[in-house]
């Protein structure tokens, strides 16, 4: 909803306030120098820790420095964000066994330690998940910093990579791909998640027939 209300005020001022075009933003960025995509680089990586839509950057990173430095300014950002997310959440002591006390709390924290890699990267994929508050809900789970960290830029390379190409093709033509790669990366997230939640409950349904079938099987024995 965020996201939505930043893209309306942002075509609300394209449309009100006197702009350069594209290619003169791109001719801008080419101009100010190698420092410039540094600068960008750090200023994305500190405000995304924040809950500010992390779209305005990616589509700034294809406008302003083409596909190829913008992915890659795009994607590094977007995984450093997360992982310093990840480690504040936990610096602060933040976990979900010790803010909600419930038995069912802590199969699901056992569960991401287990395989949180497979909902991270499902939920990456999705482009409605907001970035930063899952930053902070899978910091204060017991998801693991690799996989959290490898899950991270495989889940959001495809969709970056669809926006940054966006971005880029706001000076020239935009190819309608790019809405079919943001609506496949979106499927296969709801589907990966859907067998992720599918396997968890039968895996659930299974401790729980081991417990009930224990106190039989010590009475026969």
């Amino acid at each position: 909803m965020l996201t939505g209300a930043v893209m309306a005020i942002l075509v609300a001022v394209a449309l009100l306030v006197p702009l350069p075009s594209a290619v003169e933003l791109r001719d801008w960025s080419t101009s100010m120098g190698p420092w410039f995509p540094l600068a960008f680089l750090a200023t994305h990586i500190v405000v995304t820790v924040l809950p500010f839509p992390r779209t305005a950057f990616t589509l700034a990173a294809g406008l302003l420095f083409g596909p190829l430095l913008g992915i890659t300014l795009a994607v590094t950002a977007s995984t450093a964000s997360a992982m310093i997310a990840l480690a504040l959440v936990r610096a602060a002591g933040w976990q979900l066994s010790r803010l909600v006390r419930h038995r069912a709390v802590d199969r699901v924290d056992t569960r991401l330690r287990e395989r949180g890699w497979l909902a991270v990267i499902s939920l990456r994929l999705i482009p409605v998940v907001p970035f930063a508050p899952l930053n902070y809900a899978v910091g204060a789970s017991g998801v693991r910093v690799l996989p959290y960290a490898l899950a991270t830029v495989a889940g959001l390379f495809p969709g970056t990579a669809a926006v940054v190409i966006l971005g880029d093709a706001l000076t020239g033509d935009v190819s309608p791909l790019l809405f079919l790669v943001s609506l496949c990366t979106g499927l296969v997230g709801l589907t990966l998640l859907a067998y992720e939640i599918r396997q968890y409950r039968r895996h659930h349904r299974t401790t729980l027939t081991d417990v009930d079938d224990a106190p039989e099987a010590a009475l026969r024995g």
